[in-house]
């Protein structure tokens, strides 16, 4: 199994096209320990050939330009992404889905309650629906992806809900402390191959906490891509680019007694990479005291391009 970090930055990227935060300011004059990332995305593969992209960033076209691996390989049209699994319905997961518009099969993976969002925004059918195949998944059952051929990829998948928060753009406030957040919201995915040749790994782009169930899932496991959006809870507040704390907007921060390296200290994970880090996140930064601190607690920094092999 192959794993390919297509975007490993929060929604905005980094730097964001309207922040001037000492880190956005160090990318932009193209200071090397301040690389560029663009927006969450992976991609997953168990033959090398046909793809599953593991959420759709605004940044896809990109993303695909800059990975050959992701290339047209035969004939005069055609893609090696054979279907796509979306985790949630943050602008960041589901508007790449629009780069994928001119007449290419592939299918859609996601909960019940995200294909009712997508379904529910007439843009989204530009994508003709007798090439792209939109097919519910339930949490808990683990399931085998395949093309619109219903050829199966290689893969198993389960996903299952975590704390978090539904999309801003579809909050509501009257519905009280969670916005009318649901389970379906929020899914990580544990991946990997339907041979059993591989332990696979576990996605998780957006945690709001580790409740016990998590922690003892997680115990062992060989890889573990985990959401990595802030350092602290409050530094967007403290850096003057927002007035959100990161619980207030589904996440857990790195550092601290609450913090996710706390958190996994003691679960005897063998690679740890933060995946989802914003732009205001020092830990981007290689030469910053927050990187030394992540890698000291054995975490790895993901970067677009990062090539991951189970």
């Amino acid at each position: 199994m192959k794993i390919l970090v297509l975007g490993s930055a929060a929604g905005g990227g980094f730097p964001q096209w309207n922040c001037a935060c000492e880190g956005c300011r160090r990318a932009r004059s193209g200071d090397p320990a301040a690389k560029p990332r663009t927006q969450s995305s992976l991609a997953v593969t168990a033959d090398g050939e046909r793809w599953l992209l593991l959420n759709a960033s605004p940044d896809l076209g990109a993303q695909l330009l800059a990975n050959t691996q992701l290339h047209p390989q035969n004939g005069l049209r055609g893609n090696p992404i054979s279907a796509a699994l979306l985790t949630n319905a943050d602008i960041d997961h589901v508007a790449g889905l629009l780069t994928l518009r001119e007449s290419h099969p592939f299918a859609v993976y996601a909960t019940p309650r995200v294909h009712g969002v997508l379904a529910g925004n007439s843009v989204f059918n530009v994508l003709n629906p007798e090439l792209v195949a939109r097919r519910p998944i339930a949490l808990g059952e683990p399931f085998q992806p395949a093309g619109t051929d219903g050829r199966p990829l290689g893969l198993e998948v389960e996903a299952f809900a975590v704390p978090g928060k539904v999309a801003l753009y579809l909050e509501d406030a009257s519905a009280g402390p969670g916005f009318g957040s649901v389970a379906e919201d929020t899914v990580a995915l544990r991946i990997r191959s339907s041979d059993g040749s591989s332990d696979g790994f576990f996605y998780i782009p957006g945690c709001a906490g580790m409740p016990g169930w998590l922690a003892d899932r997680l115990h062992g496991a060989p890889l573990v891509l985990f959401d990595g959006t802030t350092w602290t809870d409050d530094e967007m507040v403290r850096s003057g680019t927002g007035v959100k704390t990161a619980a207030r907007m589904g996440h857990m921060p790195m550092s601290g007694p609450a913090g996710s390296m706390a958190a996994f200290a003691p679960l005897n994970v063998g690679r740890k990479i933060y995946i989802h880090i914003n732009n205001t996140n020092p830990a981007l930064l290689e030469d910053s005291p927050e990187r030394a601190e992540a890698e000291a607690a054995g975490w790895r920094i993901a970067h677009d391009g990062l090539e991951l092999t189970l």
